[in-house]
Parts: structure tokens; sequence; C-alpha cells
């Protein structure tokens, strides 16, 4: 685990622990909190990418996404959260299956993307 996973994994232990002293009330302020700073980790590791790329080295094409591939999952996981309270609690059983299909869906397609611009030559 590098240096960057190792910062978000203790900012989502933080959020974690904040919503269990907190409360649900303030669930919505501590997700937006930790996405923002998974959006700040992933430039921050797309912008050294590009720097190295820009000074003529190459980064490694199984890393070279590795901080959009794990920001993205890392948002879709904290959404899915609220996504699956809401969809159980108003449609049930149907609800949470439709809102798990539809974010495995976009976790697919993201991972489409990837492949078709080149990035990743991994499953």
């Amino acid at each position: 685990m590098d240096a960057h996973a190792r910062e978000l994994k203790k900012e989502l232990d933080a959020t974690l622990d904040a919503r269990r002293e907190l409360g649900p009330e303030y669930e919505a302020a501590l997700v937006d909190s930790f996405v923002e700073k998974v959006d700040t980790q992933v430039r921050r590791r797309l912008a050294e990418e590009r720097l190295l790329h820009a000074r003529g080295g190459r980064p490694d094409p199984v890393e070279g996404n590795f901080g959009e591939r794990f920001g993205f999952a890392i948002i879709t996981l904290v959404l899915a959260v609220p996504l699956s309270a809401i969809a159980a609690a108003q449609a049930h059983l149907s609800g949470l299956l439709v809102a798990w299909a539809g974010i495995v869906g976009v976790n697919f397609i993201h991972a489409g993307g990837l492949r078709r611009r080149g990035g990743d030559t991994r499953a």
C-alpha cells in the first residue's frame, strides 16, 4: 500500500469515526468532505503523472491510472451507502437490487472507458 492509499485509508477511518460520534444527521456533510479529499488526492496523483510524462518519463501502464481507478471506486462505495439506504427504504429488496445494479454498471462502464483509452490492460 503506497503513501496515497494509506492517507486515504486514514481519512476514511476518520470520517467513519466522526459519523459514529456525530450521528446520521451529519452523514451528508461527512461524505461530501471525504469525497472532496479523495478528489484532491486523485487530482494530485494525476498531476504527478502528467508532470512525469511531460518530463519524458512514462508511468507504468498498470500504475498509470491507479489514482483514477481507486478514487472512482472509493467514491462509488461511499455514495453506495446512502443510495442503498434510500433504495431499501423506498422499494425494499427490489430497490436495493436496482441501486446496486446501477452502481456495478457504472463501475463496469468506467473500467471499459479506461481500457479504451489504453490505460489499463488488466480486466
